[in-house]
């Protein structure tokens, strides 16, 4: 597999992992987007000094208001973290 391939692969795996233990296992519930971030996110996680990060950003995930986070909502988050990575590198990189 290319390095996409297995990078998607490697997304749906971390998704999957966290998801079902308290329920559906195609959504995140709270408690396990916040397990998931804590694992897989931690220097994200850790740079916030809100206590309420998780509360904050679950609910701002949950975009159809269904109380879970399915993978499309999900996979935007994704998307949006490495967006902001990369523009973070660029303007490093032009300093």
């Amino acid at each position: 597999m290319s390095e996409l391939e297995t990078a998607m692969g490697m997304i749906i795996d971390v998704f999957d992992k966290y998801s079902g233990a308290e329920g559906n296992k195609q959504t995140l519930t709270k408690g396990e987007l916040k397990t998931l971030l804590e694992k897989e996110l931690p220097n994200f996680l850790s740079s916030v000094k809100d206590k309420e990060a998780a509360d904050k950003l679950f609910k701002g995930l949950d975009e159809n208001g269904d109380s879970e986070v399915d993978f499309n909502e999900f996979i935007i988050f994704v998307a949006a973290m490495t967006c902001c990575c990369h523009n973070y590198f660029v303007q490093k990189e032009c300093k």
